[in-house]
């Protein structure tokens, strides 16, 4: 019998926010960045996101420019609080719930996700999640690079991402469940044995609906 994936996006799903947003906005209160330039510049890549409309290596290059201009102990205390005093009040009430229905039904629970690894993994750790897929920041021997490596985690690159995770650790036959809130992860959605929308964007609850996807809410329960 083949074994089942549980997959959950984070931003906007198991989240109530978007992590990536939040950690520059995070960057430039706390002064580490040009603050109204930058925040300017990550709304409108929030924005065109939301649209459907964002240049994953354009935000990209936008994105990791702090990972390598700041030195990395100087990195790692800032990421420890942002993910204290910005992500854990941010953790949608139902999130906990959903994700261990999955685990006591013997299914390998997987966050997959664009935003970086940098940012995500003491997140998926604080989850309970063993297992996160996420865009990959470059590094050297003086650590980050500023770039990612090939394929970024998002609309189609996910699927990548998924594809050949799955086949490095032996899954490529394995029924797959899919939570997502995003447009944007439509290629994914389309993809797998179990798709459902949470807390969808508009443009996914219309396409859920119109093909009849389960349409659930994370935000409410306790």
């Amino acid at each position: 019998m083949a074994r089942t994936l549980a997959l959950f996006d984070l931003d906007n799903t198991l989240l109530t926010d978007d992590s990536d947003y939040l950690w520059g906005r995070y960057l430039a209160e706390a002064g580490l960045v040009d603050g109204p330039a930058y925040e300017a510049d990550n709304a409108r890549y929030y924005a065109l996101y939301k649209a459907g409309d964002l240049d994953i290596h354009e935000f990209l290059a936008f994105a990791l420019r702090p990972l390598r201009d700041l030195p990395l102990p100087r990195l790692l205390e800032l990421r420890e609080r942002f993910v204290a005093d910005w992500i854990a009040p941010r953790i949608a009430p139902g999130a906990a719930r959903l994700i261990d229905r999955h685990r006591r039904d013997g299914h390998l629970p997987v966050i997959i996700t664009a935003t970086n690894r940098f940012v995500t993994g003491p997140i998926a750790g604080l989850l309970g999640v063993p297992v996160l897929i996420a865009t990959e920041p470059q590094r050297n021997a003086d650590g980050f690079t500023g770039r990612a490596l090939e394929p970024p985690c998002f609309h189609v690159g996910k699927v990548a991402c998924l594809e050949r995770w799955q086949r490095r650790y032996g899954y490529g036959e394995a029924y797959v469940h899919f939570y997502s809130d995003s447009h944007n992860d439509l290629p994914l959605l389309e993809r797998v044995d179990a798709p459902c929308a949470v807390d969808a964007d508009p443009q996914l609850a219309a396409v859920a609906t119109a093909r009849g996807w389960p349409q659930i809410s994370l935000r409410g329960q306790q």
